[in-house]
C-alpha cells in the first residue's frame, strides 16, 4: 500500500485494519527489515492505528549515506532553485491542509483549529525559507586596506539530523528543522517521533511530489539507540533537537563533544504575572488559550500564573468558569475544544503530577482527572484542572507537568511577581497582562526569558524571528528560525582579494601579504 492510501486510511478513527508505516531513503518508502515496531495511537479512543517500524542500525545509517551522497550535487545548485522547491512545496501544503489536519488531531490528539495552527505555523516557516537568498547575504568591505577588498560568504554544512518530539508533528520537524537546512544547501534526516510519524511522513510524500531530488531530505523512525548514533556520525555536521531537558543535555554534550553543531530546544515552565491594573477579561481568555491549547502539550503552553493578591479571587472564579465549560472531545470532531493527552501513560503522569501538587499544599479549585467522554471511554482524558495557593517550592509550579493544568501563586506585587519568575530554572517564555507602560517596560527588560508576551499570552514570534529560549530551556548557540536558524545551518567564508598590474611588479610587501602595510 502506497504512502498517501496508508495516511488517508489512517485519519479515519475506526481505521479497519492496523497500517504499517515504512521510512524514506532516496525518495523511496522502504519496509523495514526490523523485528520491533512502535504503536501509533489514537489518543481520542485508545485504539492503534498504525505501527511505526524502529529501523535497524543499518537503515539509519543508509539514510544518512544517501544523505551523503547528495549533498554535494545539492548544494551546487543555485539558490533559486533550492527556493523553487520551497515554493511549490507551500502550494502543496495549502491545497492539503484538511487532510493533514484530520491525520495530525486523529494521531496526536490536537483539536482541529490547533491541528491547523500547527501546520499553519510549519508553512509560515516554509514561506521565510522562500527568502534564503536575502538571509543568506554576506557583508563586503571594499578597499579595507588599499587595493584589498573582503567579501563574506554563507555556506551549506553537509548532513543535519533532526531528533523531533511528539507534540508538534507538522510544525517542529518540518517547520524548524527542514526547510532553512535544505534551502541553505544542506541535506536533512528526519528521526520523526514514533508516535506520530504519519504527518511528517505525508508531508515528505508532497515534498517528493514538488520536486525534491534524491536524498536531500530522508526520514527513520527508530528507538533511542539508532538515534544515539547519529550524534556521532561522522558524516552528520549538526543535529537540531526539541523534547526535554534531559535528553537536551546528552544530546548537546555527546554531539557537540564530537564536533557538531548542536541546538536543542527543551523543557519550560512559562509564567504569567496578572497585575491588578490588567483588562481581566482578556487576561483571564489569554490565559485559557495559552494553557489549555493543545491539552497543555507544548512548550509555550503557560502552566503558572502569578496573580496579584488584590484581583486573585476574582482571577481564580473567572478562570475556574471559563476552564470548565471547555467542552472534552474526540480531536477530530469541529465541535471539540479540549482534546486527549497523547497517552494511557503520560494521562497517568499528568495525574501524578496533580496529586503531587496538591500533597504539597496546593488548594484544588478544579480537578481533571478521572473525566471520561461518552463513546469514547478508552481516550486518554485530562480535564482542566486549577491548583490555587501553589507554595514557590511546589514541585506543580516549578516542573513540567505537560498536561491541562494551571497553577497559581499568589503574590503581592510586581517585585515579587517576578522575582518567582525568574528564579524558575526554564525561561522559554514569560507575559505580563498590566495596563502600565512602566511595570510593562520594567518587566521586558528584567524577565528572563527568551520570548517575552506583553498582553500576550504565547509570545512565539513571526518565523522571521528565533524561538529565543533561555536558561534550562535551550543548550547551543544559534535558535531556531529566522537569521539564527540560517546562521545554525551555514557557516561564514571570508575571501580577501586584491588584484596586480605591471606597476606593481617591484612592489615590496609587508610580511602580511601587504595587508594593513601597503604604503
Amino acid at each position: 500500500m502506497a504512502l498517501t492510501e496508508q495516511a488517508a486510511s489512517a485519519t479515519t478513527p475506526s481505521a479497519a485494519r492496523l497500517q504499517r508505516l515504512r521510512y524514506l531513503v532516496d525518495n523511496e518508502w522502504r519496509e523495514s527489515r526490523t523485528g520491533t515496531y512502535m504503536p501509533v495511537m489514537n489518543p481520542s479512543t485508545g485504539e492503534q492505528i498504525a505501527e511505526a517500524p524502529c529501523c535497524t542500525q543499518e537503515e539509519v545509517d543508509s539514510a544518512v549515506a544517501a544523505a551523503a551522497r547528495a549533498y554535494p550535487g545539492w548544494a551546487a545548485t543555485p539558490l533559486p532553485q533550492r527556493i523553487q522547491l520551497m515554493f511549490r512545496f507551500k502550494q502543496l501544503l495549502d491545497e492539503h491542509l484538511d487532510e493533514l489536519g484530520i491525520l495530525l488531531s486523529t494521531e496526536m490528539g490536537k483539536v482541529l483549529a490547533e491541528a491547523r495552527g500547527d501546520l499553519l505555523k510549519a508553512i509560515e516557516v516554509v514561506e521565510c525559507a522562500c527568502s534564503t537568498h536575502y538571509l543568506m547575504q554576506g557583508d563586503t568591505t571594499m578597499n579595507i586596506s588599499r587595493g584589498y577588498d573582503t567579501v563574506t560568504y554563507r555556506e551549506p554544512l553537509g548532513v543535519f539530523a533532526g531528533i523531533a518530539p511528539y507534540n508538534f508533528p507538522a510544525m517542529i520537524p518540518m517547520g524548524w528543522m527542514l526547510p532553512f537546512c535544505i534551502t541553505t544547501g544542506n541535506t536533512f534526516v528526519l528521526k520523526a517521533a514514533s508516535m506520530v510519524p504519519q504527518t511528517s511522513m505525508r508531508m515528505m510524500e508532497l515534498l517528493i511530489e514538488a520536486g525534491l531530488p534524491k536524498g536531500v531530505a530522508n526520514l527513520v523512525t527508530c528507538s533511542r539507540v539508532e538515534a544515539d548514533s547519529l550524534l556521532v556520525h561522522p558524516d552528520v555536521r549538526g543535529i537540531t533537537f526539541v523534547g526535554s531537558t534531559a535528553v537536551g543535555k546528552h544530546i548537546y554534550a555527546t554531539a557537540a563533544g564530537a564536533g557538531k553543531r548542536v541546538q536543542a530546544l527543551t523543557e519550560a515552565k512559562n509564567h504569567a504575572l496578572i497585575l491588578e491594573d490588567a483588562v481581566l477579561e482578556r487576561s483571564v481568555a489569554g490565559i485559557i488559550n495559552s494553557t489549555y491549547g493543545c491539552a497543555g502539550q507544548r512548550c509555550m503552553a503557560l502552566p503558572v500564573v502569578c496573580v496579584q493578591d488584590s484581583v486573585a479571587d476574582q482571577v481564580v472564579e473567572m478562570l475556574a468558569g471559563l476552564a470548565a465549560r471547555l467542552k472534552l472531545g474526540p480531536a477530530y470532531l469541529p465541535e471539540s475544544q479540549l482534546g486527549p493527552v497523547i497517552t494511557a501513560k503520560h494521562r497517568d503522569s499528568v495525574a501524578s503530577g496533580i496529586e503531587r501538587g496538591v500533597k504539597e499544599g496546593a488548594e484544588l479549585v478544579l480537578d481533571g482527572r478521572g473525566v471520561s467522554v461518552d463513546g469514547y471511554d478508552g481516550g486518554f482524558w485530562v480535564g482542566p484542572t486549577i491548583l490555587d495557593r501553589v507554595g514557590p517550592d511546589n514541585w506543580a509550579g516549578t516542573y513540567e507537568i505537560f498536561g491541562p493544568v494551571t497553577s497559581i501563586k499568589r503574590v503581592a506585587d510586581f517585585e515579587e511577581g517576578i522575582t518567582i519568575m525568574n528564579a524558575n530554572p526554564f525561561a522559554n517564555g514569560s507575559c505580563i497582562y498590566t495596563s502600565s507602560g512602566y511595570h510593562a517596560r520594567e518587566f521586558a527588560s528584567r524577565t528572563h526569558a527568551g520570548m517575552v508576551g506583553i498582553n500576550v499570552g504565547i509570545p512565539v514570534p513571526f518565523s522571521t524571528f528565533p524561538f529565543t529560549g533561555h536558561k534550562e530551556s535551550f543548550f547551543g548557540d544559534l535558535h531556531a528560525m529566522g537569521k539564527d536558524g540560517v546562521a545554525f545551518f551555514t557557516e561564514t567564508k571570508a575571501v580577501t582579494a586584491t588584484w596586480f598590474t605591471d606597476e606593481h611588479r617591484n612592489e615590496k610587501v609587508g610580511t602580511w601579504d601587504g595587508m594593513s602595510t601597503r604604503s
